[in-house]
């Protein structure tokens, strides 16, 4: 038996516990997940085509974190869960 068998066999089996999965899984699992986001039709209907150019909008400057502050909050966080594990009750 060649890899080129082997792999066929293994595709067809993969295929069939799809089914199978879909079968046992109802009718909930077939229909397909709601897309995330505005439509098509709702984003053509909120921008008409103009003819004045675009504004480009500003980007903020992404602001970063000096290691004394993030050393600050690191230790503020760690002085959090060690009040939360001294107030959980012990088991």
């Amino acid at each position: 038996m060649g890899v080129s068998e082997i792999l066929a066999s293994v595709d067809r089996e993969i295929a069939l516990l799809k089914q199978v999965r879909a079968l046992l899984a109802g009718p909930a699992a077939v229909t397909a997940k709601k897309k995330v986001g505005r439509s098509k039709k709702a984003v053509a209907a909120v921008s008409p085509a103009t003819s004045k150019p675009a504004k480009k909008i500003a980007r903020r400057k992404k602001r970063n974190l000096s290691p004394e502050g993030r050393k600050r909050i690191a230790e503020a966080v760690k002085r959090r869960w060690e009040a939360r594990r001294k107030a959980a009750p012990s088991k």
